[in-house]
């Protein structure tokens, strides 16, 4: 079948453009994820069962996804109502409050974990008052879960902020022409087309935050059983030369990221089609 484009394109031709894109594809993604299962075939089921049953490696896996899970449902209304901000208002400062949200991707992550720990610490700036409250947060799980809220919260506001800019202003004015709250016009008119890009958001942002490691092994305090992630377990099954342990931990984490990230693109497309997109 000829291939034909609807425009002449600038790059090569297609077959040299698709063998590249393959190729690099294969190389940086596909060649990894193959090397990891074909390791994970390797060990003996009843082995795999028993060191994926391992209490610390569970307690391990519960922590980083609970937490991750939380931090990108956390960033999802915050993250859609910094992105509002940036698109609807012009105020004093907005420039660079706009270069502040990719201040995540830029920092390295080990420093923000420094910073945080620096922050929630019982003696640090904002640990000191909270402690007489009863309320603990470096070295704990909500260490964790705040460290894993500042470096998604990017993914979220880069992704609704350019479809919120798109969308139609006059939709809205016919909105409240016809009556309608300004509660409604929102969960009616200006919610719907962009829950496909929320979904987009909040998959990259839980991606984000399963995978993080620099920014949580400072706040987390690295509790078996407590606050240890399963990133930092692998990384310890390494350093004991346990290979099969970390080769099945790092399995079952690819094994849940890819079906909670399969689960969200299947209702970002049934969302799609809902909204006949």
């Amino acid at each position: 079948m000829a291939i034909r484009l609807v425009q002449p394109s600038i790059l090569p031709g297609f077959r040299l453009s698709l063998g590249f894109s393959l190729l690099y594809l294969t190389l940086i993604v596909l060649l990894p994820i193959a090397a990891l299962l074909v390791s994970a075939a390797q060990i003996d089921g009843a082995d795999f069962v028993r060191l994926a049953g391992d209490e610390r490696t569970l307690a391990a896996l519960r922590v980083s996804f609970l937490t991750a899970f939380a931090a990108a449902l956390f960033d999802l209304p915050f993250g859609l109502l910094i992105a509002w901000v940036l698109v609807r208002y012009d105020f004093p400062g907005r420039r660079l409050l706009d270069a502040m949200i990719d201040l995540p991707f830029a920092l390295p992550t080990a420093v923000a974990g420094i910073a945080l720990t620096a922050l929630y610490a019982p003696n640090g700036w904002i640990g000191q008052f909270l402690g007489p409250l009863g309320i603990k947060v470096a070295f704990t799980p909500l260490g964790i879960f705040i460290a894993l809220v500042f470096v998604s919260l990017p993914f979220i506001v880069r992704t609704v902020q350019p479809v919120l800019a798109d969308l139609d202003r006059e939709v809205e004015e016919a909105s409240a022409s016809l009556g309608a709250s300004r509660f409604a016009t929102l969960t009616k008119v200006v919610l719907p087309p962009l829950l496909p890009t929320l979904l987009t958001g909040f998959a990259l942002g839980l991606a984000r935050a399963i995978g993080e490691y620099g920014s949580v092994i400072f706040i987390a305090g690295n509790i078996p059983y407590v606050s240890e992630i399963a990133p930092l377990l692998i990384v310890i099954k390494l350093e004991e030369f346990d290979y099969a342990g970390a080769t099945v931990i790092a399995a079952i984490m690819l094994a849940i990221s890819f079906s909670m990230l399969l689960l969200i693109n299947l209702l970002q497309s049934w969302s799609s089609r809902r909204l006949g997109r």
